[in-house]
C-alpha cells in the first residue's frame, strides 16, 4: 500500500496481469524520454517487493534491463505493474499444517526474446504443498545457444536450484525422500537430459 500511494497509484483501476501478453520492450521504442530518477525508484521498490511478491519477478527484472535512459513506455508499464498490485494486495501463499509437503520445479525460457541483444531469459518456480516457495529468472549472456540448448540450461538451473532447496528442506525437517519432478516443455530438451552420454 506504500508503495502504491508514493508513487500516486491508490485511485488507480487494476490489472489482472502484470504484462500484456507478448508485449516486447527495447531501449528504443520511439517514445519520450522518462525521468530516470522516478523510474528507478519505481524499479528498485518493484525489485524489494519480490521477495514476497513472486508474480512480478519477471515484470520487474525485464523492466530493470532498462534503467538507463527509460521511456515513458518504460514507465507506463511500471506503472502498470503498480496497477496489478492494487487489484492482488490480498493475495498471499498459503502453507497448511499437515499437508504432504512435496517439491515440483518449472522451468521455461524465452529464446531470442530480447529486442536489443536477442539473447534468451530463462527461469524457473518451485511450488512446495500449495504455495509458491522459490522463483528465480536467469539472463543468459551468449546468443550463440540454440532454443534445444537454452532450453537444457533452463532444466540445469532449476536442477541446481531443486539440489539446494532440498538441502534446505532437509534442514527444516522436510526432508524429499521421493525425487524432485522438474516440468520442461521441450521435446528436444527433455531428450538431451534422458541421454546418458551427454552426462
Amino acid at each position: 500500500m506504500k508503495l502504491i500511494e508514493k508513487f500516486g497509484m491508490k485511485d488507480c483501476k487494476s490489472v489482472v496481469t502484470p504484462l500484456v501478453v507478448n508485449e516486447k520492450l527495447c531501449k528504443v521504442d520511439g517514445s519520450e524520454a522518462a525521468h530516470e530518477s522516478e523510474y528507478r525508484q519505481v524499479v528498485g521498490s518493484l525489485l524489494y517487493l519480490t521477495a514476497t511478491r513472486p508474480d512480478i519477478m519477471f515484470a520487474s527484472s525485464l523492466l530493470a534491463r532498462f534503467m538507463h535512459n527509460p521511456t515513458k513506455k518504460h514507465m507506463g508499464i511500471a506503472k502498470r505493474v503498480l496497477r496489478y498490485i492494487q487489484g492482488t494486495l490480498d493475495f498471499g501463499i498459503e502453507f497448511v499444517k499437515g499437508k504432504t509437503t512435496t517439491l515440483i520445479g518449472y522451468c521455461d525460457n524465452d529464446w531470442a526474446g530480447s529486442e536489443d541483444d536477442m539473447r534468451s531469459t530463462s527461469g524457473y518456480a518451485f511450488t512446495l504443498g500449495s504455495g509458491m516457495f522459490s522463483w528465480a529468472l536467469i539472463k543468459q549472456n551468449t546468443v550463440a545457444l540454440s532454443t534445444t540448448e537454452v532450453e537444457y540450461v533452463s532444466a540445469a538451473e532449476a536442477i541446481s536450484q531443486a539440489k539446494w532447496l532440498r538441502f534446505v528442506l532437509e534442514d527444516f525437517g522436510e526432508e524429499q525422500v521421493e525425487g524432485t519432478p522438474i516440468m520442461c516443455d521441450n521435446t528436444s530438451g527433455i531428450t538431451i537430459a534422458k541421454n546418458p552420454v551427454l552426462h
